[in-house]
């Protein structure tokens, strides 16, 4: 339920809104309703629990500014101009303009500042950094410390998911620790406290119920689940879905459309996750069923945004030019197709997309192809 006096935002939590009467803040702010919503009693505030979370985009800025409400929290940025600028001015100008901070969250650009004495690690870099970020952290990390994925990627030379490039650079940390965390999360939407859900993947109970306390607010409800490549697998596959989806909205479809290339899209990612090893249920979920409409059906999503350019006819390299965030969908969609080929699973709407992504297929001709595929049983 959300507190009576209006919808919660985590921007609040900043304390950069305080009644000077009374230093709280005012009634009916957001700042009050997470404060209101803090009394429930299955709520922790204090947690004391020191974070890093290495990656500032859009998504790891949020996760950081959420766990900055519970604990000592350390967000990393690659460049020194960007980890002043958030540390000075509790903004992230790059990606989240306009969004303020909490002014516990510190940033810093040197990694080992970042990872000094941090009970969790969060690693919020693309899938195409991943490994080298990971690399030059590693003899910073515990053998004891969780390791939380926000990539929803495929490294494109091992085909492997980022928990896998975790066991290959850290081959002695305890596989229990390593995890994902993943759902229908839009950045914007969470750090401005719309109520949304996510879900952390790993196999270790104790690590993932401290975890679901670090980062659960009155508007970010956090769940478990033991199926690691179930989650993982869908956060990756479902990017491709997304461009899909997005060249549908570009050629002028309406609703029927989308409905139908989501469904069958749903159907595709759980039959390649299944291979793969994860567990059917997994993909009626959150991270599955849930972040595949959020990324499919929203404009904020960067691989529809790259899908609605192609639908319109633009090419692929301007679309990808003009964004100042990675579309993980646009490298990953070739390391699905070569997991699909792996598994001897039939993926056409991957295909598709393939084929307009890397030989300039017209996105109409994509979808007539589609559509005009041989009959066959829905299952």
């Amino acid at each position: 339920m959300l507190p009576s006096d209006g919808p919660a935002s985590l921007t609040g939590v900043g304390l950069n809104c305080k009644d000077p009467a009374t230093h709280s803040p005012p009634v009916g702010s957001p700042a009050r309703a997470v404060s209101a919503a803090y009394a429930h009693p299955h709520v922790e505030r204090e947690l004391h629990m020191p974070v890093a979370i290495i990656g500032a985009g859009s998504w790891g800025t949020t996760v950081a500014a959420i766990a900055a409400t519970h604990g000592p929290t350390v967000l990393w940025a690659r460049r020194p101009e960007l980890a002043q600028a958030i540390d000075a001015g509790h903004e992230n100008p790059d990606y989240l303009a306009g969004q303020p901070l909490p002014e516990t969250l510190h940033a810093t650009s040197d990694l080992g500042e970042a990872l000094d004495g941090a009970d969790a690690v969060v690693m919020g870099v693309p899938s195409h950094g991943y490994r080298a970020v990971l690399t030059e952290a590693a003899a910073l990390i515990g053998r004891d410390v969780p390791i939380l994925s926000l990539s929803k990627g495929i490294e494109q030379e091992t085909l492997m998911r980022m928990t896998e490039v975790t066991h290959d650079v850290l081959p002695d940390h305890p596989a229990g620790l390593i995890g994902v965390l993943s759902g229908p999360n839009l950045a914007k939407e969470v750090i401005a406290g719309q109520p949304a859900a996510t879900v952390i993947a790993m196999t270790d109970d104790d690590a993932a119920q401290r975890l679901q306390q670090v980062f659960m607010t009155p508007t970010f409800r956090v769940y478990t689940n033991r199926d690691v490549i179930g989650c993982e697998a869908a956060g990756a596959l479902k990017n491709v879905m997304a461009i899909a989806a997005g060249m549908a909205h570009g050629l002028g479809f309406g609703d029927n459309t989308l409905a139908t290339l989501i469904t069958r899209a749903l159907a595709e990612l759980t039959r390649l996750g299944e291979a793969m090893g994860g567990e059917p249920l997994t993909f009626a979920g959150l991270a599955g069923m849930g972040d595949l409409i959020a990324t499919c059906m929203s404009s904020q999503s960067r691989n529809h945004r790259v899908g609605y350019g192609l639908g319109q006819g633009r090419k692929l390299d301007d679309i990808v030019n003009e964004m100042n965030m990675v579309a993980e969908g646009v490298k990953s969609t070739r390391g699905v197709l070569a997991l699909a080929a792996r598994h001897g699973v039939e993926m056409p709407i991957a295909e598709q997309v393939g084929k307009v992504l890397y030989e300039g297929k017209h996105p109409k001709i994509a979808v007539g192809e589609l559509m005009t595929r041989e009959a066959k049983s829905e299952r």
